[in-house]
């Protein structure tokens, strides 16, 4: 159960209080840059929160948001509580929050645990890893050997990532598909065929500009796969 109320926040967001800052200073758009719990990191990928001046708030990771509802500060006790009309109901005591400018920190204790929530305040959404893999990706360099991929052809082989968590591989040797998920905290992609004769891999992904390397975790030998961005699917 230890940092049990943390792992809810993340799903569900709370919120507490602003050392006698007016209402205006935590209205806006805020990404959390950093959750430890005592020595633990367990930062989420691109979380998010939105105070509105109408005192409802909207959270999410990334391009999706999953949490809605109402957000009161009591200028008395400097505490902001937060109500998710989706959500789970949070029975920990208040995070105290200090702002400076553009930056808040929240802290409080479960458990015998401190726990501290870093955010900064922000202009535009941030994007997960699961946002930057969307889209279609032609295959240019294939090490080692794995089941998904042709790693004696490249010039049309393609995997595609869709807005509804399915990819669809093509390779010289037909199709594959199934659903993928992207990890909420570290760089990495689940992929999970339909066939079940083919069994799901986990990969770690590379970013750099409209180009993403993949490299197996669960296989004893490297294997990896480089692919370019594309917006047509390769000619057979």
């Amino acid at each position: 159960m230890k940092t049990v109320y943390t792992l809810l926040f993340l799903g569900i967001i709370f919120l507490t209080s602003c050392e006698n800052k007016p209402t205006s200073s935590i209205e806006g758009l805020w990404h959390v840059t950093s959750v430890t719990a005592g020595k633990n990191e367990m930062t989420p990928n691109a979380r998010w929160v939105q105070f509105n001046a109408d005192a409802t708030q909207q959270s999410g990771n990334g391009w999706f948001q999953h949490s809605i509802g109402t957000w009161n500060l009591n200028e008395t006790t400097n505490e902001l509580s937060i109500v998710n009309t989706n959500g789970l109901k949070d029975l920990a005591d208040p995070f105290q929050i200090k702002i400076n400018q553009n930056k808040m920190t929240w802290s409080r204790e479960e458990e015998g645990e401190t726990i501290t929530v870093h955010l900064q305040r922000i202009e535009t959404l941030p994007t997960t890893y699961g946002d930057q893999l969307l889209g279609l990706w032609k295959l240019e360099k294939a090490v080692g050997k794995e089941d998904y991929f042709s790693n004696s052809e490249t010039s049309n082989t393609s995997l595609y990532f869709g807005w509804d968590k399915r990819f669809r591989i093509r390779t010289g040797n037909g199709s594959i598909s199934g659903i993928y998920n992207a990890h909420g905290h570290k760089s990495e992609v689940q992929l999970i065929p339909y066939n079940k004769e083919l069994k799901r891999s986990f990969w770690n992904i590379q970013f750099e500009e409209n180009s993403i390397t993949l490299k197996l975790l669960n296989s004893d030998s490297l294997v990896t796969r480089t692919f370019k961005r594309i917006h047509e699917f390769p000619t057979p």
